[in-house]
């Protein structure tokens, strides 16, 4: 037997890939484009050599910030191309690599440009919106003025104040800015101006209460929407006149306006000085509006220009930060002519390592070469798996428990086939399988379209419910196809039982029971050969059976595959060379399981084959309460007492299997090893001769004893208690299924088919659109959700906590292609 396990494969899948901790020598000339070969490999992880300095303590810090100055420069000029509308070229020019030095002063260049067309146009834009409010105030409150000079009271106004010479308004400068001459101050006078419509009826009241009524109001909406600097956006105004007398009320007035951010502007009350101001305001307007529209196409001109070269420009800088960030993590060595650096590397990517620092050697026609050697690691080396697009997605299920320690087994081998399955055990419907299976072919169909933007936008294109989806594709295709597979053993189509496979094994005893389902039927063929027989569907038995099926079913799996990681934590211990953990872990923990739950397995696999009707409830309560009594009509197989105490016995030995014997050999192993041998610590830690070659020296540290026990004790409690309460948890396969089934019966029954009950053609629309909608949003999605969720419970914590440990870290190597967009 154990030749046999030695013959075994090393199960290379299972484990992470062998990584070296290495050491290179870099000469300064070269140390740049050695990086940036390296970050184009992407097969390397960098230590930090300079952990204990601050960022502004290194070597090339300011390159950093010229780098993350110029990242801010290309930030601007997408937020430029953004707000004027323009789109970056989807296919950008590609050119030749510009050196750095050159393309910061291109990018000052542009911005410099850039902000003074901004700072015009804005100038231009505040003057043609004054423009523009002087046209409105005129044309509103003239009328105000034609009507009020009709009365006597307006006899007594002075508008001298408001009378001012054309070259008022060919000033580039705020019309605000003007002095208003003032007149004989013991007449009527007024103000008019305008303000934002949400703040008049605000405004008005202020007035009110500041001036004690003493004042007129008259408003009227503008005619056109006006740009708000602030916000780019077209907001509605209001005109407005206010009549009022004394000075005192004036500059009250002035400062509420001031206040509520309303801008005042001088009208006279002479009709053709109205019109002769208003005829050079359109003039003006006209004059502003064609600079506006020349300055816009020389902005967009700049722009788009810009806008060819953004995207290369933004990847080059965004390169050139993470190379200069990477070198600020090595050190300079004795002589200042080389930078030394460590890293983490796979096996196989030792040689492609090698060649990119020669190649970089020889392109910046280094006299000297860089060195590349392995060093001996102390701490655990990183974890490594390589997947691809089927692959990923499940190994991040994974790892959102924990990343595998170095070199542990990787329950993602066995999560590819075991979470779709149970997913389905939970969701069996081969209607709700075809639909989940068509939404996972469309979005493997436009795999190449999507990648692109789940890539390069992430998840702007495709938001995030949407991305989590794409990414995955593959975990959508599997638990579709096992959905489908558990609906036709299950054989339910949203809830209908269809005869694929052939007529059912049972029929009426006479022509009195054609439309009986409850009673009545006898067996009169084979059993139906694939699934569940069609009759059971409304018969008065169909849930206690299914029921029975699926519970019994539920625990077969939880039993199947807590077995499979117990074997997997032998193949661990065997992996690492640990006979401890073979024989004082694996073994009791496996014949523990299977004395207690493992046996209830096979009562089940025997009953069903039997056609039994024992009472295994009975059987297992019986078998701790009264080992010894006889089992009467719940005796299922010769021997059964006998070996139900034998079982019983064994599942009481492997307790204390698991609690007492390691942490007393430890105890044993550690006095033996260090007796006599206390001189041996003021050796060189340089090599240790206990330790294998291939896996990482650790520090001696002391032994305690009753923490080894503690941690022992708990974890022998954790998985007695957990066998229980594991296999209890697996019910949830059961409970699920048959919610996911009585739902769909429910929808069918009580809106399709009470619907389509009705001779009525709306009323079979809108059931049949109820229907849809439940179906498509109730049991695609929230069970979907829900079915997902239960079965990554089973994994996290039924099937990994049999062997994984998870304390890991993941490898994350240089690599350009993993640089976020949002990283500057």
């Amino acid at each position: 037997m154990e030749k046999f396990i030695d013959n075994l494969s090393p199960m290379d899948l299972m484990r992470s890939e062998k990584m070296s901790l290495v050491q290179l020598i870099i000469p300064v000339e070269s140390a740049h484009r050695a990086v940036s070969y390296l970050g184009e490999l992407g097969l390397l992880q960098f230590r930090d050599l300079n952990a204990e300095k601050s960022p502004f303590q290194r070597t090339f810090v300011n390159q950093v910030k010229r780098c993350g100055e110029m990242s801010r420069k290309l930030r601007f000029f997408k937020d430029q191309i953004i707000k004027a509308g323009l789109l970056s070229s989807i296919h950008p020019v590609v050119e030749p690599d510009v050196e750095l030095e050159e393309l910061e002063m291109q990018l000052a260049e542009h911005e410099h440009e850039l902000i003074e067309m901004n700072s015009n146009s804005e100038k231009l834009r505040q003057t043609y919106n004054e423009l523009l409010e002087f046209k409105m105030v005129l044309l509103k409150a003239g009328s105000f003025l034609v009507s009020n000079n009709n009365q006597a009271v307006a006899k007594e106004r002075e508008l001298s104040e408001n009378v001012y010479s054309s070259d008022r308004y060919v000033e580039a400068s705020s019309l605000l800015e003007q002095q208003m001459r003032t007149a004989d101050q013991s007449g009527l006078r007024f103000i008019s101006g305008i303000i934002f419509q949400s703040k008049a009826l605000r405004f008005e009241r202020m007035l009110f209460r500041a001036t004690r009524g003493n004042m007129l109001f008259n408003q009227a909406p503008a005619d056109e929407e006006i740009m708000d600097p602030l916000s780019a956006e077209m907001v509605k105004k209001t005109v407005f006149v206010v009549f009022f007398s004394g000075e005192q009320a004036r500059t009250k007035i002035l400062k509420i306006c001031e206040a509520f951010g309303a801008n005042c502007y001088p009208v006279p009350e002479d009709f053709s000085k109205q019109r002769q101001i208003t005829r050079e305001i359109l003039s003006r307007l006209s004059e502003l509006e064609t600079t506006l529209d020349a300055g816009i196409r020389h902005q967009n001109k700049a722009l788009t220009s810009i806008g060819y070269h953004l995207t290369q420009w933004m990847s080059m800088i965004r390169r050139e930060k993470a190379v200069y960030d990477t070198l600020n993590m090595l050190n300079f060595d004795v002589t200042k002519k080389c930078l030394v650096g460590e890293g983490w590397c796979p096996v196989f990517a030792k040689a492609k390592v090698q060649e990119a620092l020669q190649r970089a050697t020889f392109d910046s026609n280094s006299q000297v070469g860089s060195i590349f050697h392995v060093m001996d690691a102390v701490e655990s080396p990183p974890t490594y798996f390589r997947t691809n697009h089927f692959t990923n997605a499940y190994q991040e299920i994974v790892d959102a428990y924990g990343i595998a320690r170095y070199q542990e087994a990787n329950p993602a081998v066995y999560t590819v086939v075991t979470f779709p399955f149970l997913f389905a055990v939970m969701f069996g419907d081969w209607g709700h399988g075809i639909c989940l299976l068509l939404g996972a072919v469309v979005l493997i169909a436009r795999e190449s379209r999507l990648s692109t933007q789940a890539c390069v936008r992430a998840y702007h294109k495709l938001g995030s419910f949407m991305a989590m989806l794409f990414e995955g594709r593959y975990v959508l295709l599997l638990m579709s196809l096992f959905s489908i597979y558990c609906g036709l053993i299950y054989n339910e189509f949203f809830s209908v039982p269809f005869h694929i496979f052939g007529g059912s094994a049972y029929k009426c005893r006479d022509a009195t029971c054609s439309d009986a389902h409850s009673a009545g039927l006898i067996k009169f063929r084979d059993p139906y050969p694939f699934g569940v027989d069609p009759s059971w569907r409304g018969s008065r038995s169909e849930l206690p059976f299914l029921n029975s099926l699926k519970m019994k079913m539920s625990i077969l799996l939880g039993v199947a595959q807590m077995n499979l990681g117990i074997i997997l934590s032998y193949f661990n211990a065997r992996f690492f060379h640990s006979s401890l953990d073979t024989r004082y872990q694996f073994v009791p923990q496996l014949i523990f399981l299977n004395s207690l739950f493992g046996y209830l397995s096979l009562l089940i696999i025997i009953k069903w084959c039997t056609g039994s009707q024992a009472d295994l409830y009975h059987v297992m309560i019986y078998m701790f309460l009264s080992p010894t009594d006889d089992l009467g009509e719940n005796e299922l197989f010769w021997g059964q007492r006998p070996l139900q105490i034998v079982l019983l016995l064994l599942a009481l030995v492997a307790v204390p299997w698991m609690l007492f014997p390691k942490p007393f050999i430890l105890k044993k192993l550690h006095s033996e090893r260090f007796q006599g041998r206390n001189y041996g610590m003021l050796v060189s830690s340089e090599f240790d001769p206990d330790v294998e070659p291939d896996s990482a020296r650790q520090h001696h540290e002391e032994f305690n004893f009753s923490e080894v026990f503690v941690h022992q004790m708990i974890h022998s409690i954790e998985f007695v208690l957990g066998a229980v309460s594991n296999t209890a948890s697996y019910l949830r396969l059961w409970a699920l299924s048959l919610a996911h089934s009585e739902l769909s019966t429910v929808f069918y029954e009580k809106i399709l088919l009470l619907a389509w009950g009705y001779d009525n053609v709306v009323i079979r629309l809108i059931g049949l659109a109820v229907f849809a909608f439940a179906t498509a949003f109730i049991l695609l999605m929230m069970e979907t959700l829900s079915a997902f969720l239960h079965a990554l419970r089973l994994h996290w914590v039924e099937f990994q906590n049999k062997f994984y440990h998870g304390d890991g870290y993941k490898f994350k190597p240089f690599s350009f292609a993993l640089i976020a967009e949002d990283d500057d």
